[in-house]
């Protein structure tokens, strides 16, 4: 693994894939591979693409990573796609979509496939970005996979997220049922070539002056279009002045920090977890207080508190 982490500080893109590839797997080294890498995060800016299925999230993700390379930026993306039920494999493989930036080395594209996870993003998204980040990536795009109302865990990933529509899909009405309002930090309105894109705005505009903003920040609704270029440079421009609205404000840490915390607890809340269901396997006292349970002879609280207790002082004896 040291050999990997030392070819991956040095900026190996080999290094990057393969590491990434150990994340993904839940190889038995991840654990130490993640410990590693923490130090070296915290400077990529995190950007996600959401949005239902066929609104053109891949296409509009190529135009706005054009515009970033443009700048001199260097950019990992994670093209979340519906998994093959045979494989496991990402089905549509977004790759082929940015294929022009394939031999741009300032560019790193990584298709996932969801697994099975719901809300958008595969479960080990969250660790693929810290690898990109303590890569150095300027920027880590996160396209979602469309999954329409549940897909809202991107808001729990990304420091800025981008919620596309398109006009005739009734993408106005689903931001209303998705929630997805509340997660937009900017809209993006694609495909404003097309007929009834003037009407999507409006009406994603009157959706915005009858809410209360929570941080102050009034999402901009931005019409696009990937086949001619209309609107990109506005959308990258109102990106950026979302990120310096955070920075501004001191959100942008503030923010990270509450998500450092929240994967912290989670960690713990994991391990505890394991400790248990690996008690569930022996003889003992675990099952017999389930037993009592199912006997009804104790009540679930008396018996989890004892299990806890019970768990508590294996691991103290073990220590």
């Amino acid at each position: 693994m040291e050999n990997i982490i030392d070819k991956f500080k040095a900026g190996e893109t080999r290094a990057l894939a393969r590491l990434i590839s150990l994340l993904e797997n839940q190889d038995p080294s991840h654990e130490d591979i993640l410990k590693e890498l923490f130090y070296l995060t915290g400077k990529a800016y995190v950007l996600g693409f959401t949005g239902s299925p066929g609104a053109g999230k891949s296409s509009l993700v190529d135009q706005v990573v054009k515009a970033l390379r443009a700048a001199g930026q260097t950019v990992g993306i994670i093209a979340v796609d519906p998994s093959s039920p045979f494989t496991g494999g990402a089905l549509l493989g977004d790759r082929i979509r940015m294929q022009e930036h394939a031999l741009d080395k300032g560019v790193f594209i990584r298709s996932m496939g969801t697994r099975g996870s719901l809300g958008g993003l595969a479960k080990t998204t969250k660790e693929v970005v810290k690898a990109m980040d303590a890569f150095g990536f300027d920027w880590v795009i996160i396209e979602t996979v469309g999954v329409g109302q549940a897909e809202l865990d991107i808001m729990h990933v990304a420091d800025s997220t981008v919620v596309v529509l398109t006009p005739g899909a009734g993408d106005a009405i689903q931001t209303i049922k998705a929630g997805i309002m509340e997660i937009a930090d900017v809209f993006a309105v694609n495909k404003c070539d097309l007929p009834g894109s003037h009407k999507v705005v409006a009406e994603v505009q009157i959706m915005l002056d009858q809410q209360c903003s929570h941080d102050g920040w009034r999402p901009p609704v931005v019409p696009v279009s990937c086949l001619n270029g209309q609107g990109i440079n506005d959308l990258v421009a109102d990106i950026q002045k979302h990120r310096t609205y955070l920075l501004d404000n001191n959100i942008l840490n503030s923010r990270r920090s509450e998500r450092t915390r929240a994967e912290t607890l989670d960690i713990a809340i994991h391990k505890w977890k394991e400790k248990i269901f690996t008690q569930l396997k022996l003889p003992g006292r675990v099952n017999e207080l389930l037993d009592k349970v199912g006997a009804r002879e104790i009540d679930p609280y008396t018996a989890a508190y004892e299990i806890l207790e019970h768990v508590s002082s294996e691991e103290q004896e073990n220590n």
